[in-house]
């Protein structure tokens, strides 16, 4: 690798501007000796997560020669090794005088394709003073590779596609702060916004396509992930069977999942396929962020793995796109909405901290969530359509009413399409909101 061409791709990258960009709502922790490492499924954004971080840091006054960007998957790069890693850096090193004296911020998207990546990290953020951030592909950068070859040298932020916010941020509806709740044309846009979200969904690229196209997209990408990030990487054999585990999946978005009765049916089908080799498969599914698992709250080990686990997909756009049950269960999409802005709050906490609720009559509440901050109450959340029909309503509050007395939680919410209103029960205080409202409200409103 020639220093000419580095120094090029140093230089380009120093002179132009920063892409026109969605600004996200992620939380890039940058920790002295810690490397941040940005993961989640492809075409989520995490690129353009690392050009949001170089935009921030540029505004509060770093300059563009105290960034260093490098995209090891240019074709002009070869085949990169450690070796260009180390001269790339002190090319840069060399460009500004004095820049050892000050922090450097590094950006290395594509990372997983250089062998031994990882002890370069570690080498530089012990011998350096600079903040590294990683992207990768998930088919081979995932965050338990991450913890495990950086032995506790990095932090990982999941990157999700848009959500709400983001998404009328692209579309220049954002709201604003002030006043809250806002006037009545905001409220309308934002549920109207919220409703095609639904169906439509955050992924940046298919955000304004035509419906036929951004479906074709959206299918593309779970072939994707199929084909490269779990068969080529793990080296998949049966994608018969494979393939009808992830369609059963999009299939049953906010619903409970169980592996022994997919298994039962392909049998039945004459696909040929062992029950353990399909949790095999889960696990790669998840762990290509394609889908996510919720098990039901309790102390009980054994409890968590006998009961069913809940399915929600990474994004609402993707399960609509993928859904093969006629016409799109609106109140499944609802869930998978409050589901992922739960995880977007609470970020890789998400695993621990985010299940579902039975009671011992055998009702269910959607989200018992733990508080980050110990000593606060658990969050309990019902995600319900509409509390409109006698019945949906009695179902709802009674679930969520046995569950507050159960658990001592004072206060619930119910999330809506449009339904608001404050509900006194015996149990506590339960307040219905739309979902928007819920989505967007300033922290404290």
């Amino acid at each position: 690798m020639s220093d000419e061409l580095l120094s090029l791709l140093i230089s380009d990258f120093q002179a132009r501007p920063l892409p026109e960009l969605v600004p996200r709502d992620l939380r890039v922790p940058m920790l002295p000796q810690k490397a941040t490492a940005l993961i989640g499924m492809r075409r989520a954004g995490k690129t353009y997560a690392m050009y949001d971080v170089m935009r921030r840091l540029r505004a509060d006054g770093v300059p563009p020669t105290a960034l260093f960007y490098l995209n090891l998957e240019d074709d002009r790069l070869g085949t990169p090794t450690t070796g260009t890693l180390d001269r790339a850096l002190e090319l840069f090193f060399r460009r500004a005088p004095g820049s050892r004296e000050r922090r450097c911020y590094l950006f290395l998207d594509e990372i997983q394709v250089v062998p031994d990546w990882e002890r370069f990290v570690r080498r530089v953020l012990a011998t350096e003073d600079v903040q590294i951030v990683l992207g990768g592909s998930s088919a081979k950068l995932l965050s338990t590779e991450i913890a495990t070859s950086l032995r506790g040298y990095a932090l990982t932020v999941e990157v999700l596609p848009f959500g709400l916010r983001e998404t009328m941020r692209s579309q220049g509806a954002e709201p604003s702060a002030e006043p809250w709740p806002p006037g009545a044309q905001v409220r309308s846009r934002a549920g109207s916004i919220l409703e095609s979200y639904l169906q439509n969904g955050g992924f940046p690229e298919v955000q304004g396509v035509h419906p036929f196209d951004r479906v074709q997209v959206l299918q593309g990408y779970v072939e994707t992930v199929i084909l490269r990030d779990v068969m080529e990487r793990h080296g998949i054999t049966n994608l018969v069977a494979l393939r009808h585990l992830a369609h059963a999946l999009f299939d049953a978005n906010a619903r409970e999942f169980s592996v022994s009765r997919l298994h039962g049916a392909l049998v039945s089908q004459g696909v040929r396929v062992a029950k353990h080799t399909l949790l095999e498969y889960l696990g790669y599914l998840t762990d290509a962020y394609l889908v996510f698992l919720v098990s039901i709250r309790t102390r009980s080990e054994k409890q968590r793995l006998v009961n069913p686990r809940k399915v929600y997909a990474v994004d609402p756009g993707l399960a609509a796109a993928m859904y093969s049950g006629g016409a799109i269960n609106t109140g499944a999409q609802l869930e998978c909405f409050v589901y992922l802005e739960l995880r977007r709050r609470l970020g890789v906490l998400t695993s621990g901290a985010v299940a579902y609720y039975r009671t011992n009559s055998g009702l269910e509440v959607d989200f018992a969530v733990d508080p980050v901050v110990p000593g606060q109450p658990m969050t309990l959340v019902q995600a319900c359509a509409s509390l409109e029909a006698p019945a949906t309503r009695e179902r709802e509050l009674r679930a969520l009413s046995e569950a507050m007395t159960e658990t001592g939680c004072r206060q619930a919410t119910v999330v809506t399409l449009n339904d608001r209103e404050s509900v006194e029960l015996t149990a506590g205080a339960v307040r219905v909101v739309p979902a928007w409202e819920w989505a967007l409200e300033p922290e404290g409103a």
